[in-house]
């Protein structure tokens, strides 16, 4: 089958690779199938010029995913338009977070033929065997779609996940512009560096509140796989900083010092950021990883109130946040500070607490704001909601509440909503104002540095 797949534009400048993509785009060219992906997101490329090429050149199965945010769900809108109005429309089908939960919504929204519901990799080749050999799409695992003779909705059964990660094959890269992806700048990654995702595992052990997760429990790749395929990235593409863009690197002790000390005997020679864990943010653990290349850990702290950490099921505590952050800075570790509010149970006093450990433990490294926390379709917060009476269905969530990430979606607090997004405005103000004070007094310290200490070292105040 000849198959286009869709990289959509997020508005950014510059892209994260589309792991997901790539993995999907390999599984099906392995199968047999001529691939081909359509890269709007390189070009920035408009909705209408989709519908064109669609009528340019014909294809028998267009596919796109997207995880679940308010941008993602009016972008797939806007292209699953695009792709209807071709004249010569494939079948189309989508995937991703965004659809999983709620299927049938997302294929009277978007008029697609199936929704694969979870992972991509097996699911989708089957599927086009079922269109290939024109039998019936119930006996396919993992796809919801609706019936074109009774018009009725059907959802097969959840497909097993893939217990062997190594048997995927490397994404497709040589299908993307691989030029283009490799320019993201990651936390600290130097100027004249190159640096691209992979992942180490899928899935996480922990059972966040506000989370929605394709796929239960944890699976870890090999650290051969994960060395073998970093190593292919720096010798094809420059690549010499990787993001861990796993939903947890850290997802224990013993895993993370292995991966490390592997990375060490293989000579990797790579800067690297993850997403960590600070119960397992020991001192030997974080002086292992600098050792390793690590230059920056993404942690989900949520919150600096035991009870709303509790109600949230982070499985974390204030003390264990403080002393993982601690250690993480002390080893010379950025680590990345991120403080949702609005959950069960929040109130003036939890936000403050989360603004003054931002004050005080933030390195400069990113700019840090704190959002509302949104109940994403599919999360026990989101189920939590629709009980509540707070929310009434998938459609109610994107059509109405779900507007931007930075305003409030459901209110799970006691304040009015007016009041609400007053406090974040002066939580925000503050961390804003800290964050480019910090710039600022760095800016005139190396001013200074050149023109009174003469410092030639100084290469003019540029971006990166």
């Amino acid at each position: 089958m000849k198959i286009l797949l869709i990289a959509y534009d997020n508005d950014s400048f510059l892209h994260w690779f589309p792991l997901g993509l790539g993995y999907v785009a390999a599984a099906l060219r392995e199968a047999g199938h001529d691939v081909t992906v359509y890269q709007q997101d390189a070009g920035h490329l408009p909705e209408g010029h989709i519908t064109a090429y669609l009528d340019e050149h014909r294809f028998d199965l267009v596919g796109m995913g997207v995880s679940g945010g308010y941008y993602q769900y009016r972008k797939l809108l806007k292209i699953s338009e695009a792709v209807n109005k071709s004249k010569n429309r494939p079948v189309y089908v989508i995937g991703g977070h965004g659809p999983s939960p709620e299927p049938q919504y997302f294929l009277k929204k978007t008029e697609a033929d199936a929704v694969v519901t979870g992972e991509g990799e097996k699911t989708i080749v089957e599927l086009c065997k079922a269109i290939e050999n024109d039998s019936p799409w119930k006996d396919v695992k993992g796809i919801a779609y609706i019936d074109k003779e009774s018009g009725k909705f059907i959802q097969t059964p959840s497909r097993p996940l893939i217990k062997d990660l190594d048997s995927i094959p490397y994404p497709a890269w040589d299908l993307f512009n691989m030029e283009y992806y490799s320019l993201f700048r990651f936390p600290n990654i130097k100027h004249n560096q190159k640096g691209l995702p992979i992942i180490t595992g899928r899935g996480c052990p922990y059972k966040c509140n506000f989370c929605y997760r394709m796929d239960k429990g944890f699976r870890p790749r090999t650290a051969k796989s994960i060395i073998d395929e970093i190593k292919t990235l720096k010798d094809r593409y420059n690549v010499t900083y990787i993001s861990f863009c796993d939903d947890l690197f850290m997802c224990s002790e013993a895993r993370t010092t292995e991966l490390c000390e592997d990375f060490l005997r293989a000579g990797l020679g790579i800067n690297w950021y993850c997403n960590g864990r600070l119960n397992f943010a020991t001192k030997k653990v974080l002086e292992l990883m600098k050792k390793a290349g690590c230059v920056f850990v993404n942690y989900g702290i949520e919150a600096m109130d035991d009870r709303i950490l509790k109600n949230m099921n982070k499985a974390l505590t204030t003390e264990q946040v403080i002393k993982g952050i601690e250690n993480t800075l002390e080893v010379g570790i950025s680590p990345g500070l991120n403080i949702i509010f609005g959950n069960i149970g929040e109130d003036k006093e939890t936000l403050e607490k989360g603004v003054e450990f931002l004050l005080k433990y933030d390195d400069g490294s990113q700019i840090r704001t704190i959002r509302p926390v949104t109940p994403y379709p599919g999360s026990p917060l989101y189920y939590h909601a629709i009980t509540k009476g707070l929310l009434k269905d998938c459609e109610d969530f994107y059509e109405h509440k779900h507007v931007n990430s930075d305003l409030l979606s459901v209110n799970f607090t006691d304040m009015e909503d007016d009041e609400f997004h007053r406090c974040l405005l002066e939580a925000n103000v503050r961390l804003l104002e800290n964050y480019f004070g910090k710039k600022l007094s760095e800016s005139i310290r190396q001013s200074k540095a050149l023109y009174l200490e003469k410092d030639a070292a100084f290469r003019g105040f540029r971006h990166a």
